[in-house]
């Protein structure tokens, strides 16, 4: 990531998902520059607090969603950035907090709201419709079972609500047939699932995207780690879109220009891997994938859903 981003002095960079703040800190080690980093939980920038003042004014927190860098930076009197660094997806901090209801490894209430804001993952649980929570869980959670997990789900909420991980995760492993051969549990992509819609992940990940893409100044770069397969193929196709090697015409959009300059060019070819070392200090790196572009003086393409593959992936708004 920091090769990537190759931070100098004087630049303005965004740490998009802030977290435990690692990339914020290597940003600011690695030049005499200013980070702006943005997260939408509340007890992850309150922890930052401490990074803030070691740096002496160089880092800015921000409480908002990514996906509206752009407007947060334009308040505080920003309007172009050299580098955006997006890890997207669940942070092990969250993970590892039982009482975010995030994991079933620990039981906890079933929240998984990331800002604590809105519905919970008990209330789609316990109010969702069987067919929209099937679609749910088969499009974000990728779980062939879905609409046995669904099926599942409402006739144990017809007893009693759903309202703890461990209960949860029990009635899905019963649904699925439990973990056979397999490592991964089987209540994994239903929790997937669950936690990406609540929070609208992969439509923060593609108006992300867009904002990175109307900060970033010429020369600029962009830098990507995705966890999973949804988030890794929204961030490969905004790219090959940007940098002209895959350009997808939406009916919902007019036709591009006949030879329309690409926005991006590619840092380099496909996604890179966590290193050996990287997946030995930190074994959640393993199915890490690595995207990065570089921004061009082009003009910014406008932000087209259905062309990143979300057109009519199952929302929260209107569901419940």
């Amino acid at each position: 990531m920091l090769d990537c981003l190759a931070p100098k002095d004087g630049g303005i960079y965004v740490d998009g998902t802030f977290g435990a703040g690692g990339y914020t800190r290597a940003i600011l080690q690695e030049a005499d520059c200013k980070v702006y980093a943005i997260d939408r939980d509340p007890e992850a920038l309150a922890r930052g607090r401490v990074i803030e003042k070691e740096f002496g004014g160089r880092l800015t927190l921000v409480e908002g969603c990514f996906g509206d860098m752009e407007a947060l930076l334009h308040e505080r009197g920003v309007a172009a950035v050299d580098g955006v660094a997006l890890d997207v997806g669940v942070s092990s901090m969250q993970l590892d907090q039982a009482e975010r209801g995030f994991s079933f490894m620990a039981d906890g209430p079933l929240d998984m709201r990331m800002a604590s804001a809105g519905p919970s993952a008990a209330d789609v649980v316990n109010e969702c419709e069987e067919a929209e929570l099937a679609r749910i869980i088969f499009i974000y959670g990728e779980e062939k079972k879905s609409r046995a997990v669904a099926r599942a789900i409402v006739q144990a909420r017809g007893k009693e609500k759903i309202t703890r991980t461990g209960a949860l995760a029990e009635i899905v492993a019963r649904a699925v047939g439990g973990r056979g051969a397999s490592r991964i549990h089987p209540a994994t992509r239903t929790f997937q699932a669950l936690r990406i819609f609540v929070n609208d992940e992969l439509r923060e990940l593609a108006r992300g995207l867009s904002g990175a893409e109307h900060l970033l100044r010429e020369g600029g770069r962009l830098a990507v780690v995705a966890f999973h397969s949804l988030e890794d193929r929204i961030v490969k196709k905004f790219l090959a879109e940007r940098s002209g090697a895959q350009r997808t015409v939406s009916r919902h959009m007019p036709l591009p220009e006949e030879g329309a300059p690409a926005s991006f060019s590619l840092l380099f070819r496909g996604a890179r891997a966590a290193s050996e070392a990287e997946a030995r200090d930190n074994p959640r790196a393993r199915s890490a994938k690595l995207r990065a572009g570089v921004r061009s003086s082009a003009p910014a393409l406008p932000l087209d859903f259905a062309s990143l593959g979300l057109g009519k992936v199952p929302q929260l708004e209107g569901t419940l």
